[in-house]
């Protein structure tokens, strides 16, 4: 029986909801993949074990290459027992229910800004969780749907199972039916990700949830805790608070860690004056249920901490943490290879993706020190397979990457925050321009601009290079995007200055900056067009 056969009956299996006649279509579709020899061996070009984005996008690229390819994917359930179809965790419990939860809490606020406008609209809006859910999930499962097909449009073997080393050169997959097949291949590429950790909490793994539980919640979450102040725990909290759902955020220390602080603490203005409520410098000691099924979490101060919310106790519908992830290394056998890993985080070390074992490549979240985002592993992905199979020498730049943290009012930067650019420059050699702003948009439904405000970091010797660009304010990941391609580009301050902005957009702000924080002034905005 040819590996699809058996994968593609897996692959039903797990999914629970395949007739047998879909089952046989998608193997008549794809019968004209390559099949196992009498020894239960095949030899590929290249074996990736992991079907995320980066995985997905490397497998892709050699493909195109000429290479001869397969992917392996398994989601090992949650805690809680969710778990997910192809794609990775971008597609799956990531990046795109998170955003499309993020929108439907901004419709929400739409409607109301409407009323302001002259929209006639009867009653109060309110959210119904089980439709929007439904309508995340059903998106989902579409794009699960169309990465499938893509594997078997670009002849790319895809194996439901879960991936470990026997060696340098072979990949065993475990199946879900235990079955064990054997795949020969010349090269692997490891690609299989991170999952949230959970708190070491009495109660916190029988009781809490994570991002991997919350976008297919089968009820409302109701009044919820989040535990951790990442840009995880932010957003969640952020669209739940958006939705009527009472949130608070526990933080063991800063919110947005490794982020620009100021930047960060406009962030946690803006979301207190939401009515999200925030638990500062404290942690988790234990949940448990109270007689009307509820949890009640008990905290305390964070070991060594000065200050905080100090010592309490509070009862909650929901405990979802967002502490940090670990790499999915432990179940790989990479030491059969003799793959080389962090020992406490699980990530592996590369050099441009490259292993201490020269056949074996990793790309995504397992790597070691390496921004955590969709677009940097698919772009180190397709890199990587064009060095390995098309004699490209082009390296993947992991510096100047722009990213947003999708909060209510949104965070998008690239570059250095003012902090990494000090440690890096020294305070004395920066220029740091800044502002708030007025968006068009917000003073007719009075809605507070008081967290709306940009900045640019760069050095102060000619040509004045900026080294980065904040901005908190509606639509934060549209502004950025462009001037990351600016950065890449070098640009400097005198460059931007010059640039003509688009009247009126918030994106123009950039272009007209005019006081440095060494300057003293005032930041505030006086008039609509100076």
């Amino acid at each position: 029986m040819s590996v699809l056969k058996i994968c593609t009956k897996s692959f039903a299996a797990s999914l629970g909801r395949q007739s047998e006649r879909s089952v046989k279509k998608i193997y008549r579709i794809s019968s004209s993949f390559r099949t196992f020899s009498t020894e239960g061996k095949l030899e590929y070009d290249l074996v990736v074990i992991g079907g995320g984005s980066g995985g997905l996008a490397c497998a892709k690229e050699a493909v195109a290459q000429g290479a001869r390819v397969a992917v392996l994917d398994y989601v090992q359930p949650s805690p809680r027992s969710t778990k997910w179809g192809l794609g990775g965790t971008c597609v799956n419990v990531g990046c795109i229910p998170k955003k499309l939860m993020h929108h439907a809490s901004l419709l929400g606020e739409a409607i109301e800004d409407a009323r302001s406008f002259g929209w006639r609209i009867p009653g109060n809006a309110e959210i119904d969780w089980l439709a929007m859910r439904d309508a995340v999930q059903d998106h989902i499962k579409s794009v699960n749907w169309v990465t499938r097909v893509s594997l078997r449009d670009n002849k790319i073997e895809y194996v439901n199972g879960r991936g470990r080393l026997a060696d340098a050169n072979t990949v065993v997959a475990t199946l879900h039916n235990m079955k064990e097949v054997l795949l020969k291949t010349k090269n692997v590429v490891v690609a299989v990700g991170a999952r949230p950790k959970y708190s070491t909490a009495i109660g916190a793994q029988e009781l809490g949830i994570s991002s991997d539980d919350i976008f297919s919640l089968e009820k409302p979450p109701g009044k919820t805790l989040v535990v951790g102040g990442g840009y995880i725990g932010l957003e969640c909290a952020g669209f739940l608070n958006g939705f009527g759902y009472p949130s608070t955020v526990m933080l063991r220390s800063v919110p947005l860690r490794g982020f620009d602080q100021q930047m960060a603490s406009m962030v946690v203005n803006e979301m207190e004056g939401r009515g999200v409520n925030f638990i500062c410098k404290c942690v988790p000691e234990s949940l448990s249920k109270t007689p009307d099924r509820r949890i009640l979490v008990k905290w305390n101060t964070t070991p060594g901490a000065n200050g905080g919310s100090g010592q309490g106790e509070d009862v909650f519908d929901t405990v979802l943490f967002a502490v940090g992830r670990k790499a999915v290394t432990d179940s790989l056998a990479l030491e059969k290879a003799g793959v080389e890993t962090h020992k406490e985080t699980g990530k592996i070390f590369t050099t441009n993706e490259q292993t201490n074992v020269p056949n074996i490549f990793a790309v995504g979240d397992v790597l070691h020190r390496k921004p955590e985002l969709t677009p940097v592993a698919v772009q180190a992905g397709r890199l990587l397979a064009r060095r390995m199979f098309g004699n490209d020498k082009t390296l993947m730049d992991y510096d100047n990457v722009a990213t947003t943290v999708f909060t209510p009012l949104e965070y998008g930067f690239v570059g250095l925050s003012e902090e990494e650019s000090e440690k890096r420059h020294g305070p004395e050699n920066l220029e740091v321009y800044h502002a708030f702003y007025k968006p068009t948009e917000f003073p007719i439904p009075q809605k507070d601009m008081s967290n709306c405000y940009i900045k640019v970091i760069c050095l102060r010797r000619e040509p004045r290079t900026v080294l980065g660009m904040h901005f908190v304010g509606p639509n934060a990941g549209e502004v950025i995007q462009g001037f990351s391609a600016a950065m890449k580009c070098r640009i400097t301050m005198e460059q931007l200055l010059d640039t003509i902005g688009i009247h009126p957009t918030v994106a123009e702000e950039f272009t007209r900056l005019t006081i440095t924080k060494r300057s003293g002034m005032d930041p505030n905005p006086q008039a609509c067009c100076s």
